[in-house]
């Protein structure tokens, strides 16, 4: 086992409680690209008996001790569940808030992400968004289009299913147009018209508090996404709980459908 021990500045230390975390982490076995269902915003607050929106404020400051952290360890990509086309279902406030929430994360933490070469990719229908928050997306996406670092992925108004009715309706229009034979759709002709394309597919998918369902996230992409659930709240995920995570990946043993052999990290 190759233990990972990466240079890392006083800054992102910081985040670290048990550095001894960084132990466990074999350099050969950490995931290209990560993706997250930030979940338990609501119920962190509700144990708490605190509003809603507190969870949702609290959830916003943990993405800064994770994206950096990500950034430190060379993770490619990552990508954020941030707000489901489901979630339109909640009350106008609880919305309303949530874009605006969005607003101020972006408007605060852009200049910095943009300074460590950190590229901000939203994916999802933006068209249903609000103004303000769609100029904000946009914007943080213009501006760091050309950082080669971390890619981060805000899935905004998305829906996995939607996103496979979106790429079968480009699809079927090309076809339409001459401009594709049906005998061209594979798999990679799929791919290529997902809000992702380009990208790699998530080696490790990880949900927080407790619940143990996909929820419309990432479906073709997670065929064989390794999967980490955790009780821990959203709120409470910090960076110690992302190296778990992390070194928990690195002792799975990914076949995609070949014979089992020798376990990773052994």
């Amino acid at each position: 086992m190759q233990i990972f021990k990466p240079y890392l500045d006083d800054r992102v230390k910081a985040l670290i409680d048990d550095l001894s975390l960084l132990e466990k982490i074999d350099i050969r076995c950490l995931p290209q690209s990560v993706a997250i269902i930030m979940d338990g915003n609501g119920r962190w607050a509700k144990k708490r008996g605190l509003p809603r929106a507190i969870g949702h404020r609290n959830g916003a400051e943990r993405l800064r001790s994770i994206i950096k952290l990500s950034s430190a360890l060379g993770i490619k990509y990552l990508t954020l569940y941030t707000f489901s086309t489901e979630n339109w279902k909640r009350s106008y406030g609880e919305v309303a808030f949530l874009m605006d929430l969005m607003v101020e994360y972006l408007s605060r933490e852009i200049d910095e992400l943009h300074q460590n070469n950190i590229r901000i990719v939203p994916i999802g229908d933006l068209s249903a968004l609000p103004l303000p928050t769609r100029r904000e997306l946009e914007a943080g996406r213009n501006l760091t289009s050309a950082n080669s670092g971390l890619t981060v992925n805000i899935a905004v108004n998305y829906g996995g299913r939607q996103e496979l009715v979106d790429a079968v309706r480009l699809l079927a229009e090309q076809v339409c147009a001459g401009e594709l034979t049906v005998e061209q759709i594979d798999e990679k002709a799929i791919s290529d018209r997902l809000y992702t394309a380009g990208q790699i597919d998530p080696d490790l998918l990880i949900r927080t508090s407790g619940e143990l369902r996909l929820s419309n996230y990432l479906l073709y992409q997670s065929a064989y996404s390794e999967l980490y659930f955790t009780d821990v709240l959203w709120p409470d995920f910090s960076a110690d709980e992302y190296l778990k995570a992390l070194a928990d990946y690195g002792h799975r043993e990914r076949r995609f459908g070949k014979e089992s052999s020798v376990k990773r990290g052994d």
